[in-house]
């Protein structure tokens, strides 16, 4: 308990790098906007969660999946959920999909490849049933629902019964009540984590201080959005069960006819590997939610296969 104090304080009382300077938005819709990172080549646009900022596909100049793959042969661009005002406050899930990502999408030049991370890997499989695109890739991205434990979904469900009144009077639900969820479900690496950080230096702990402060931060979440997202996602398993609805469909990833990558972890704990579509090409990987992204082996393990997958795409379908 000493040590993880110890990880604690230092980590509070860190010095911070300046962060990457936001890249150019290249279109906007309802408040958010698409940034593009170069490159050459066909687009590729990134769907991130609603939860937690996008920067971690873009964590920082040596760790960031995006400028990676702008400096090897693609032309990615990053959708910037924004800040959940007036413009985004009332949309639930599917109208992100239906009012924000749809629009981006057919505002480029021609049709994109998308990639989703988490969240944002459901709702890129929305969105790939609803316009062209070259392919889909989805990264971490729950769909059955129901393959989260019973308990994490008991635990969900009080957090929403607690959360729902504020959620209600503010309009969003505040990101503190979403990372109490988070720490309560795996709370004894929450501890070991500071623990370890005691003990770290030089490089290791500034990335340790970099994906800290993404986790920590975000902007909350419109009420319409986390109402869905717990009632008709975590308790009623809608996507799962073929009833999620968007576009006026419901949603069906084995009747995308793109190509799909689907890329899932056996160690999640924050997505389970149950969780995830059986639909398309499947490539497991032994590491974490959020390491798979941007640990260390990220580069070797998912950056480069997904560059090859992209490489390999044809026209849109």
């Amino acid at each position: 308990m000493k040590r993880t104090l110890e990880g604690l304080r230092r980590y509070q009382e860190a010095q911070r790098e300046p962060p990457p300077e936001p890249m150019p938005v290249v279109a906007e819709a309802r408040g958010a906007m698409l940034r593009g990172y170069g490159g050459e080549g066909p687009p590729v646009l990134f769907i991130p969660s609603l939860i937690n900022p996008p920067t971690v596909l873009d964590l920082g100049s040596g760790n960031s999946l995006l400028r990676w793959l702008s400096r090897n042969g693609h032309r990615p661009l990053l959708l910037d959920w924004g800040w959940p005002d007036d413009r985004r406050r009332g949309l639930s899930v599917a109208h992100h999909v239906e009012e924000i990502a749809l629009p981006l999408i057919r505002s480029l030049d021609e049709p994109p490849a998308l990639v989703g991370y988490c969240l944002g890997g459901t709702m890129g499989i929305a969105a790939a049933g609803l316009t062209q695109v070259r392919g889909l890739a989805t990264i971490a991205a729950p769909w059955r629902f129901s393959g989260f434990p019973d308990e994490a979904r008991a635990m969900l469900a009080r957090l929403w019964d607690h959360g729902r009144p504020v959620a209600e009077r503010l309009g969003v639900l505040p990101m503190e009540l979403l990372q109490n969820a988070f720490w309560s479900l795996d709370p004894a690496r929450t501890v070991s984590k500071f623990e370890r950080f005691a003990g770290q230096q030089g490089e290791d702990a500034l990335s340790f201080i970099r994906l800290e402060d993404w986790a920590n931060d975000g902007p909350p979440i419109p009420e319409a959005a986390a109402r869905e997202l717990f009632e008709d996602f975590f308790a009623a398993d809608l996507p799962g069960r073929g009833q999620w609805r968007v576009g006026g469909s419901a949603v069906d990833p084995a009747a995308l006819r793109c190509p799909i990558l689907n890329i899932a972890s056996t160690v999640d704990r924050i997505v389970p590997h149950a969780t995830a579509t059986q639909a398309g090409e499947r490539l497991d990987l032994d590491l974490g939610h959020v390491g798979m992204v941007v640990g260390g082996r990220a580069p070797e393990r998912l950056w480069e296969p997904l560059s090859a997958w992209l490489s390999r795409l044809g026209p849109s379908c």
